[in-house]
């Protein structure tokens, strides 16, 4: 209904649907643009500060742009501040709003700040970059390796530990404590794999291993056959100690930055190269019609379109 009202532009190179929006700039560039809110409600988990919740927040941003092999060149904060905040608190969503900015090497140089009911953090970001080089979601091939930049399910189990209250934020294993509180955008993995040409198509994987999986197939028009689930060894403990399936931890788990891409099958060797052991294979893209499967024991299985769904589930 937005995306209907508000239509597109003849300047868009990137519109909705994408993980940033783009523009034809000057000479061969594109001007990148994102924006991402954080709500208290839905985005800040229990045990998390306001330094790091700041943090998220620019991390969230940083990612999305990641996925598309920009740097972000400068970005704008918007800040709705409940009365009930102390001065501390705003205090660690200043700092933690900068030392995410510094982190990945750009200036927040302005914004606005408002009173509300519930605590907003809206960040946007500007990049640019040459055209040709941009990843998107669509052009995936079949034929196409398909891989990750990092491990699954680690973010999933810290938060259903929180939320479940299997484990109080104080307590919880170092692995999922990090994923949890302190996530991190594959910025500079982003950017070098841009620069390979080896990825023909590229997301962030934030709302889930299983969501990316289906805009990759939806926006390229292609299948997936995933046969090496990249399951991180945290939510592996984590589901046998907790009687939960550590398959759904990574597949439909979400809150997790890190990036899936489409690789040409001859240039797999180039991308491994600039991702410095960083890219982890686990399946191949398919036509169509087959969906997006997961091959197992034996059998293949329907990975469902399902992510995290916030804290409500």
């Amino acid at each position: 209904m937005l995306e209907e009202a508000l239509g597109s532009s003849r300047r868009a190179v990137v519109g909705f649907g994408d993980d940033v929006s783009a523009v034809r700039f000057h000479r061969g560039k594109l001007a990148v643009l994102k924006t991402d809110m954080l709500v208290g409600s839905t985005d800040v988990p229990p045990g998390m500060d306001m330094w790091h919740a700041a943090r998220k927040a620019v991390v969230a941003n940083v990612s999305d742009l990641a996925a598309k092999g920009v740097q972000p060149y400068a970005g704008l904060v918007a800040l709705g501040l409940p009365a009930r905040l102390t001065r501390r608190d705003v205090s660690q969503i200043a700092d933690g709003l900068s030392a995410g900015a510094r982190e990945y090497g750009f200036p927040l140089v302005g914004g606005d700040t408002n009173e509300s009911k519930d605590l907003v953090i809206s960040i946007a970001l500007f990049g640019l970059i040459d055209e040709e080089r941009i990843m998107l979601r669509s052009g995936a091939k079949i034929g196409d390796i398909v891989a990750t930049t990092g491990e699954f399910g680690s973010a999933g189990a810290g938060l259903h530990a929180l939320l479940d209250r299997k484990i109080l934020p104080n307590k919880l294993p170092k692995a999922l404590a990090e994923a949890v509180y302190h996530p991190n955008a594959d910025l500079t993995l982003g950017v070098r794999l841009a620069g390979s040409g080896a990825v023909t198509a590229s997301i962030d994987s934030s709302d889930g291993l299983a969501w990316s999986l289906h805009e990759l197939s939806k926006m390229s028009g292609i299948g997936i056959r995933v046969s090496d689930l990249p399951i991180s060894k945290a939510a592996m403990r984590f589901a046998v100690r907790n009687g939960y399936d550590a398959r759904d931890l990574a597949l439909y788990g979400g809150e997790e930055y890190r990036l899936i891409v489409t690789v040409k099958r001859g240039l797999l060797r180039k991308a491994r190269d600039v991702a410095r052991g960083r890219l982890k294979e686990i399946g191949v893209v398919t036509k169509r019609s087959d969906g997006v499967r997961l091959f197992s024991g034996g059998r293949e299985i329907k990975i469902r379109m399902k992510g995290w769904e916030h804290f409500r589930h």
